[in-house]
């Protein structure tokens, strides 16, 4: 997760998420980079708005509560299945990195 934390840091500081950038960062802290790690990451993250996928969790974060708290008025009528919003969907790359 650290690598994750890393491209976040990058990221916010506008530096180019790179291996060779994500390898200074985590040599930085001590630790000891792992090569498959980094491109795993560097993979992940090519062509993904990240600006874009924080803001569209952000989002679902703060919609999802609020659709969990409204009441359920449900007489007798089977609850269809909703398709999953985007945002999910955009940030299923990033989640795959915490694994």
């Amino acid at each position: 997760m650290e690598y994750v934390y890393a491209a976040m840091l990058l990221h916010s500081l506008g530096k180019e998420i790179s291996e060779e950038t994500l390898k200074s960062v985590i040599s930085s802290t001590g630790a000891q980079p792992d090569e498959a790690q980094i491109k795993s990451v560097v993979s992940a993250l090519k062509g993904v708005d990240i600006d874009k996928v924080i803001s569209e969790a952000q989002v679902s974060q703060i919609a999802a509560p609020a659709a969990q708290a409204a009441p359920q008025h449900h007489e007798g009528k089977k609850e269809e299945k909703k398709e999953e919003p985007k945002a999910e969907e955009a940030a299923a790359g990033l989640s795959s990195l915490f694994g």
